[in-house]
């Protein structure tokens, strides 16, 4: 018996043996490159764009944006990244762009001139355009026909190197790069896109943005009459209202907390400030305010929120201490509790209809989820690669950021797509994405699952680990819509 136990508790030991080719750590590409294919990405994006070299071989614009946001989604951070995708045997055959090298991708982004960075804008429009029109009816009409809402914001990209061009240090000392993003927050799909420096205002080219945004839209959602734009302080300016008011559209504009807008504050009856929809301690009040320059239709929305001394920092720098009435901002902190009701501010300038105060709340509502362009940003930088500019050249770190955004972009299609069954969204999870999953979930749920390609009876047999059912579906689901014309 001694002798039983004894070799029964010897182990073998393993050995390393040569890597097996068949295997591939990001079997899940095979949905990417599923959902690719049914929207054709890659060649709305080369129609739209046309030709970058002289000669018609190799990638084209469609295949280096769509393999650098493949790479993304796989989690890659840099632009060697594409090498260490290219080296895997296995996931190269299911990747959309399969062969796509670092150094191939920085030398076509280096070609691609300033207008056909434009033209992506209509590639991305063209996606859209076609994702709507594989959806049910009911859903697509409801996306389309309104409400449609544009987001605009910026969000800075912190770099390194003295030697990086096409950045610049903002006000808070940081060397970065300045993307300038127009959304359609309904769909979570981007429409156009800059990429400036850490100096660059908004406001300047707001206008622009917005008219190339309204392009990107579908017909029939600029046809519909329900179109408005929305943007925080940081585009307080009259260009972008006017140019809202002349594309016949609403607009809803955060407006800095300057002495006329404080001194109106005097003007209101307390029966005049009434409840907001879904924030506690929180009204709204309309004043007749309109800037010169600014459309003759445009009012003054004001929101109130009560907030506890608590809740107030003592650093004078304090984002919400500087929405205080400047009277309780100028007291000393210990005498703010005895200064009566403390509350916090905030100005929205629009021509939308807020004189009912119904109207009036349901407007400050629909603004406050002016949100969902930031956590595009986030999805942008923190599922994909957008936290940073990898290339000195402008023009690469232009192909990387269309690449992250994309990626935000792809996610949104793939989110659209999947939910079409009575099922529902098959994968919604976690993050703050309306109860849809953010890129980094995608990654670890869809993407980043290991597999073994094998070739049987002349096809390719893609074989996964128990327990990975969600990628099966998925493709299933993606396999049973139609390919494009």
């Amino acid at each position: 018996m001694k002798r039983i136990r004894s070799r029964a508790g010897k182990r073998q030991q393993a050995r390393i043996g040569a890597p097996d080719r068949s295997l591939t750590a990001n079997a899940g590409l095979a949905a990417v490159t599923g959902l690719c294919d049914r929207l054709g990405v890659v060649e709305a994006l080369d129609a739209a764009v046309g030709p970058i070299k002289q000669r018609d071989r190799g990638f084209g614009a469609g295949e280096l944006l769509t393999g650098i946001a493949a790479a993304q989604l796989a989690g890659e951070d840099f632009l060697t990244g594409l090498d260490r995708q290219r080296a895997d045997a296995a996931g190269q055959q299911v990747t959309p762009v399969p062969g796509l090298a670092s150094t191939t991708a920085t030398g076509l982004a280096r070609r691609i001139t300033p207008a056909q960075w434009q033209a992506v804008e209509h590639g991305v429009a063209a996606v859209t355009g076609r994702m709507l029109s594989l959806l049910p009816t009911e859903r697509a009409v409801a996306l389309a026909e309104g409400p449609v809402t544009i987001d605009l914001d910026t969000t800075d990209v912190e770099v390194y190197g003295r030697k990086k061009r096409g950045v610049a240090y903002n006000h808070q000392g940081q060397r970065a790069g300045r993307p300038h993003v127009a959304t359609w927050a309904e769909t979570e799909t981007v429409l156009a896109a800059d990429l400036g420096d850490g100096t660059d205002d908004p406001r300047a080219t707001a206008p622009d943005l917005l008219r190339r945004a309204l392009a990107g839209l579908p017909q029939q959602a600029r046809a519909s009459g329900q179109v408005a734009t929305r943007a925080d302080a940081g585009y307080f300016a009259g260009a972008l209202a006017r140019a809202a008011h002349d594309e016949h559209i609403g607009f809803a504009i955060g407006a800095k907390r300057i002495a006329p807008l404080w001194r109106l504050l005097a003007g209101l009856a307390e029966d005049d400030w009434h409840d907001a929809t879904g924030m506690d301690n929180a009204q709204v009040a309309v004043a007749e305010y309109c800037p010169d320059w600014w459309p003759a239709s445009t009012r003054l929305l004001i929101r109130r929120v009560l907030l506890d001394p608590a809740q107030v920092s003592a650093d004078p720098r304090s984002r919400r201490r500087r929405t205080l009435h400047p009277d309780q901002r100028a007291l000393p902190f210990d005498e703010l509790a005895g200064a009566g009701a403390i509350y916090a501010y905030s100005f929205i300038l629009t021509n939308l209809d807020v004189p009912a105060p119904a109207k009036a709340a349901a407007v400050e509502h629909w603004y406050r989820h002016r949100t969902t362009v930031e956590n595009i940003f986030r999805d942008s930088k923190h599922g994909a690669a957008l936290r940073h500019l990898p290339s000195g050249y402008p023009r690469v770190n232009l192909a990387w950021m269309w690449g992250a955004l994309l990626a935000a972009s792809m996610a949104a299609w793939l989110h659209q797509l999947t939910a079409i069954t009575a099922g529902g969204d098959i994968l919604a999870g976690h993050g703050v994405r309306g109860g849809k999953a953010m890129i980094a979930t995608l990654r670890w749920r869809l993407i980043a699952v290991p597999g073994r390609l094998i070739r049987h009876a002349r096809h390719l047999v893609l074989r996964l680990p128990p327990g990975h059912g969600l990628l099966a579906e998925v493709l299933a689901r993606l396999r049973e819509l139609p390919a494009p014309a």
